[in-house]
């Protein structure tokens, strides 16, 4: 049995900006889970509507449209050049 257990002291502030700048593409995942369980409780009614289905495209385009811009910020991020405290580029 363990006596000491490692301190945890919650995610650093890295992990939290990144968590902050993925968060659009979280949000849209989530819209499509919401979409998906409407589909399924749609049963009881008879069956998901012509609504319903929209729901679930425009969700699930969100995420496309959502994941492509965090993959182009995330490029252009990693083109722009390095500067060093007072403002002047790195050498490469």
């Amino acid at each position: 049995m363990r006596k000491h257990l490692a301190r945890i002291d919650g995610p650093s502030p890295t992990d939290l900006a990144a968590i902050d700048f993925e968060w659009p593409l979280i949000a849209a995942e989530l819209d499509v889970l919401d979409a998906e369980i409407a589909l399924l409780y749609a049963e009881d009614r008879g069956g998901p509507t012509p609504m319903d289905w929209r729901r679930l495209r425009r969700a699930e385009a969100r995420v496309t449209k959502t994941a492509a811009e965090l993959a182009a910020d995330t490029a252009a991020k990693a083109t722009q050049p390095k500067l060093r405290p007072g403002g002047r580029r790195q050498a490469a």
